[in-house]
């Protein structure tokens, strides 16, 4: 029987973070400016530990090359998905992201980026910056090269449950107070627009212009087209939430004792919200694992919600 894999979060100060990943998650976090929470990564920018059992102390991209039965031998030539957790006290830089073709070309070999947001908690009047108003190329150049933010930028409101795909090339940002589990290839590669002319010690922070012109897909999607309420789902059942080239993810209520069948070449779980037991191992909000290629029955117990991702 192969195992549970219980990994320890790695943590990112920023400029814009805070700190709700101690106050609500109860993670022993560095500082009161932390942003991120790399819940599941084998990223070389923060490589998460094995926590207990036979491959404790492990990285999980050393996992990966050593013990590729553990996901299914899927043959990618590094673990595919990030599982983040992101508490934004302040807004994040309006950004866009390459896709794989751009991203391999201009940054030495990296996967683009394609992500999917479910929001853990916001303020009652929450908005995101998903998209942007530019009619054609031209008129996107000119307003970001003009600095015409106001006519640039659109803002598209949002509450807690509710799930978001951001597609490469598509215009997005944080605002202040929400706080979202985020679940993307594997990659690192942020492209920023505008950064609302803030100093990061006593200097503007770095924009890339000229890639984000480059990427950003014009007309971008309608409003209607970019947000999905997942608060209200059936419980106890796996409900999918997305199914894209990259990654499947649903969400999973459990009121009563549930049994999943394990069939993917490996399932990520993050409890969101409550407590219970996984296969009688007690887990609580906070807790991410992966379950491995093979495992069999899943038996889920108490009162949680939980995300729940794989590729394809």
């Amino acid at each position: 029987m192969k195992p549970i894999l219980f990994l320890n979060p790695v943590f990112k100060e920023t400029i814009w973070g805070g700190s709700k990943l101690k106050e609500q998650y109860h993670y022993d976090i560095p500082s009161t400016t932390t942003g991120e929470c790399w819940a599941i990564s084998a990223h070389p920018n923060g490589d998460c530990t094995v926590k207990e059992g036979i491959y404790e102390g492990m990285t999980l991209s050393e996992l990966w090359e050593k013990h590729p039965e553990l996901f299914g031998n899927c043959g990618l030539d590094r673990f595919p998905l990030l599982t983040k957790i992101i508490d934004a006290r302040e807004n994040l830089s309006i950004q866009v992201h390459p896709d794989d073709t751009y991203a391999k070309t201009h940054e030495n070999g990296s996967l683009g980026k394609t992500e999917c947001w479910y929001i853990l908690d916001c303020p009652e009047d929450a908005a995101l910056i998903i998209g942007h108003n530019a009619k054609s190329k031209t008129e996107l150049e000119d307003m970001i090269r003009q600095g015409k933010w106001p006519e640039f930028i659109r803002e598209i409101p949002v509450k807690k449950g509710d799930f978001i795909q951001i597609d490469p090339g598509t215009v997005h940002a944080i605002k202040g107070g929400i706080m979202l589990l985020e679940t993307q290839q594997n990659s690192d590669i942020t492209y920023r627009v505008y950064d609302y002319d803030r100093l990061s010690d006593g200097k503007p922070r770095q924009l890339h212009i000229e890639q984000s012109i480059d990427v950003i897909t014009v007309p971008a999607l309608s409003p209607k087209d970019s947000v999905r309420p997942a608060a209200e789902l059936p419980s106890n059942v796996m409900n999918e939430l997305i199914s894209c080239d990259y990654y499947k993810v649903w969400k999973l209520e459990v009121t009563k004792p549930v049994s999943v069948e394990q069939t993917h070449p490996f399932l990520i779980m993050s409890v969101i919200e409550g407590e219970g037991s996984v296969n009688e191992r007690k887990i609580t909000k906070g807790d991410h694992f992966i379950l491995p290629d093979g495992f069999g029955e899943v038996k889920l117990e108490g009162k949680m919600e939980l995300i729940v991702s794989s590729i394809k």
